[in-house]
């Protein structure tokens, strides 16, 4: 997600949105974050594929599965990749060049919100402070970097 707004002072400012597929790392995680690899998500997914494989080969012939039950599994196994998806990090930046003369000095912000449907209403929030403050919101998710 890309736009490119106009500040009240005349500076052009770009923000952008990218997801990232992992949470980045910030100082307040790094003692907690020691998970090796993706080893055991991996061993329980094919745990649970052979079970429900298992399962559906020892049916009997005469039991009759309602459909529901059917919509019921598949809805439980979309759920939770589903939510993973929408429920992802965004790092959101907003920079520009400062401004014709140079007076402006260039600046950049740069915020992490995960979620994106809360991305979309962060970037038009911040769109909309940048058009009326020249400049993003000391109160929102985005800080300035050097």
């Amino acid at each position: 997600m890309n736009r490119v707004v106009r500040g009240s002072d005349g500076r052009d400012w770009v923000v952008r949105a990218q997801m990232e597929w992992r949470r980045p790392a910030t100082a307040e995680d790094f003692e907690r974050d020691i998970s090796g690899s993706h080893t055991s998500g991996i061993a329980m997914l094919a745990v649970c594929i052979l079970l429900a494989v298992i399962l559906v080969a020892w049916l009997p012939d005469t039991v009759v599965v309602p459909p529901w039950v059917i919509y019921g599994l598949l809805l439980i196994a979309v759920f939770f990749p589903l939510r993973w998806v929408l429920n992802r990090p965004w790092t959101v930046v907003a920079e520009t060049d400062g401004g014709i003369t140079g007076d402006p000095p260039p600046e950049r912000w740069v915020g992490i919100i995960s979620g994106m449907f809360r991305v979309r209403g962060e970037l038009t929030r911040l769109a909309k402070t940048i058009q009326r403050e020249s400049g993003p919101d000391f109160d929102g998710p985005l800080r300035p970097m050097e």
